[in-house]
């Protein structure tokens, strides 16, 4: 087995089967979008031809949709996904924001989150497509003041109740939306149905991982993911390499990787976040360069899947820094990709 050309295929870093942004994003179950800008890049490059313009549509349109959800974190979704995610993730995502509260000594009654809740719901519904300030504004015109951070405890559980999700992009700052103005309703599915088809999304896209690793992504209990990976049955095996059990699917890409590629790969992208596994394409030696012990996530740059330095996005020039040696001239291709996508958004 060849674990680092795997990830690259089934992640869709290595000829990239689909044309569309929401597409991948399907594929992929969950996109981690802690960057706003990033965010887009991380989705594109994953497509046959990367358009800025064609994630703006799929976003606006709430084909994706923009949310806190697991682990407390942001991730991009299908509107398909959405409500399944929502009554699978959401009440493990709430039980860690209230940890965190906690640990800020910060206490937020029922009463104030429900009145909370109705105000930002009834602003967005408003105005279509809000920003945070213009909650701080329907919030002052109540006579309601609290800290960026208490606000932010607020808006994630609005995300987390299903009331609240992103609105339309725009360059630089974040935007939500009334999700009953940006997704259908649909018929709630079985626990059960949720978990498998979780599981299969996640280990279709980021095999070979292990059950430590699904664990971590997912935000949910090991218990859950045992049996979640059980109800997949036959359609996914285990295969043991290095000592380590790791799974894939009876389906899983292995043909289409070519040597020399190099990839421009953004901050806390899925090619990292997605494992803890992940000295299988990060030597550890130079872990800190990619990211650090309080979760920060460098732009890194891969050679054939293997991690080999950081590149600084959003400048004229292409900007890199090797851990060893020096391959700019080869990134030149990958560089004239990434600014072609970025002029597609102007």
């Amino acid at each position: 087995m060849n674990p680092v050309a795997i990830r690259l295929l089934n992640q869709q870093l290595a000829t990239p089967q689909f044309g569309s942004p929401a597409e991948v994003v399907s594929h992929m179950g969950a996109v981690q979008a802690q960057e706003y800008r990033m965010m887009r890049w991380a989705v594109a490059m994953r497509t046959r031809k990367p358009s800025s313009g064609a994630f703006k549509a799929a976003f606006d349109s709430g084909r994706i949709i923009r949310l806190h959800l697991m682990r407390g974190t942001w991730q991009l979704v299908t509107a398909e996904d959405y409500w399944p995610l929502i009554d699978l993730c959401a009440p493990k995502a709430i039980a860690v924001i209230r940890g965190w509260m906690s640990s800020n000594r910060i206490t937020i009654p029922e009463e104030e989150i429900t009145a909370i809740r109705d105000i930002l719901a009834r602003t967005a519904a408003d105005k279509g497509s809000v920003t945070k300030e213009d909650f701080v504004q329907a919030l002052a015109e109540r006579d309601i003041h609290m800290d960026a951070h208490r606000l932010s405890y607020h808006i994630r559980m609005a995300e987390l109740s299903g009331t609240l999700c992103s609105g339309d992009l725009l360059p630089m700052k974040a935007t939500y939306a009334l999700t009953a103005n940006k997704v259908e309703p649909r018929n709630a599915i079985d626990r059960d149905e949720a978990l498998m088809r979780f599981a299969s999304k996640y280990f279709q896209s980021r095999q070979p991982a292990t059950l430590e690793d699904f664990v971590w992504w997912s935000g949910l209990n090991i218990g859950d993911c045992r049996k979640a990976i059980a109800l997949l049955g036959n359609r996914i095996h285990t295969v043991k390499w290095r000592g380590r059990e790791f799974y894939l699917t009876d389906d899983c890409r292995t043909r289409g990787f070519r040597k020399g590629k190099y990839l421009l790969i953004p901050p806390y992208d899925e090619y990292l976040i997605g494992y803890k596994s992940r000295d299988i394409v990060l030597p550890a030696e130079h872990t800190h360069r990619a990211h650090n012990n309080s979760g920060i996530f460098q732009p890194i740059i891969a050679h054939d899947g293997i991690i080999c330095g950081n590149w600084t996005p959003f400048k004229a020039d292409c900007q890199v820094q090797f851990f060893d040696g020096d391959h700019s001239a080869e990134l030149q291709t990958e560089w004239e990709i990434y600014k072609k996508f970025l002029v597609s958004s102007s």
